[in-house]
């Protein structure tokens, strides 16, 4: 059982920077992919972005180079850090973790937090 926790959610200004950290209870070096998605009221989760083990990102078409993933597999972390926030991008975030667990993927959610994101 893989525990996720987030932490670095809160209200900003548009236009601010929040950098969000996702730490895992067991070591991340074996994991396929970390990652970020996000969930505002009455949508569905979307993907925020992902880096694998081997360091390589991937973005949801929203992030337009605001945002950067990237992960320290010493501490077992992994951040969002993002920039020129904007209203639209108020939701909670979910850290995410895939991990191959007798030969089938799985998947691992933190608790989530809240981003807000004031005009």
């Amino acid at each position: 059982q893989v525990q996720l926790v987030e932490s670095g959610g809160g209200l900003v200004q548009a236009g601010g920077s929040l950098r969000l950290s996702c730490v895992a209870s067991t070591s991340i070096d074996s994991f396929v992919t970390m990652g970020w998605y996000r969930q505002a009221p009455g949508k569905q989760r979307e993907l925020v972005a992902t880096i694998t083990s081997g360091d390589s990102a991937d973005y949801g078409d929203f992030v337009k180079g605001r945002f950067t993933i990237s992960r320290d597999n010493a501490k077992d972390t992994v951040y969002l850090q993002m920039n020129s926030l904007r209203p639209e991008d108020t939701a909670v975030y979910y850290c995410n973790a895939r991990l191959t667990v007798f030969s089938l993927l799985r998947d691992y959610w933190g608790q989530g937090t809240q981003v807000t994101v004031s005009s």
